[in-house]
């Protein structure tokens, strides 16, 4: 089987967020796929399953300890890994556990995702966030899977050094921190960080799910449908999102291969 490490939201090799595909060539259980996910340590691993009959291709996304309903960034791998093979040429659609996905290759070279639109809800602010982030918060919302706190400036998200075992304890899969992005006209709309301790992955480079918040959010603040979001972690990525509508959102990134293999595992 062929399996590939792809850096996505970046068109810079050893930036962006990676991710490992892998091609299976016939079904594989749980847990197999959770302990290859285990053996690769990136903070997903996508599997594609598929007969090439145009049939929507079978995409699941595991961590090293759990599997997830949604990924972004492993998504982007997965179709860059089939468009820069040839596997495929024209928009491929996924089966998932959050519903069919479709991508397709823009002619600029990136790869666009039709995703779901989670706009947040306001919340209050949990016990122990706060003190967890160690930062005042100005607003907390919620979506199907983590938390969204915002915070007062591009500076405190550069600069938020979380009480990670702390953030574990939460109701939610992850917290992500955000704020406007401080210089507009650099061509970067809002910032953020993405903290998923509870499901094996302390702070996760670029977090292409948790824009599926994040573009509504910062749409109806700043009252552009098209956006560029930063993901301010060490390694760094760039997210485009368009709201399409109150249910869909098209996501937009780069990818770039790292290597590629064969498993040899029987």
């Amino acid at each position: 089987m062929r399996i590939f490490t792809v850096d996505s939201f970046t068109d810079q090799p050893f930036k962006g967020n990676p991710a490992a595909v892998c091609l299976l060539d016939s079904g594989r259980s749980d847990e197999w796929m959770q302990a290859l996910a285990s053996e690769m340590r990136h903070s997903e691993t996508a599997f594609v399953l598929g007969q090439g009959d145009g049939r929507p291709l079978s995409l699941r996304w595991f961590t090293p300890t759990v599997e997830v309903a949604l990924c972004g960034h492993a998504t982007l791998a997965a179709a860059h890994v089939l468009y820069s093979t040839g596997a495929a040429s024209g928009p491929l659609e996924f089966s998932t556990r959050s519903g069919i996905l479709t991508t397709k290759l823009l002619d600029h070279g990136r790869i666009s995702m039709d995703f779901p639109a989670y706009m947040p809800t306001e919340i209050s602010t949990p016990d122990g966030l706060v003190e967890a982030l160690g930062v005042p918060v100005v607003w907390v919302g919620t979506g199907p899977f983590d938390i969204l706190a915002v915070v007062e400036s591009e500076q405190v998200v550069r600069s938020l050094a979380p009480d990670i075992d702390a953030l574990a304890t939460l109701n939610a899969r992850a917290v992500c921190v955000t704020a406007r992005a401080t210089d507009a006209s650099g061509g970067v709309d809002y910032v953020s960080r993405f903290f998923a301790p509870a499901a094996g992955v302390p702070e996760d480079p670029v977090t292409g799910s948790a824009h599926c918040m994040l573009g509504p959010y910062w749409s109806g603040k700043i009252g552009e449908k098209s956006l560029v979001g930063a993901q301010l972690s060490q390694r760094g990525g760039i997210v485009h999102t368009t709201l399409r509508d109150d249910d869909h959102l098209e996501l937009s990134g780069s990818a770039i291969t790292i290597w590629s293999g064969a498993l040899d595992i029987p």
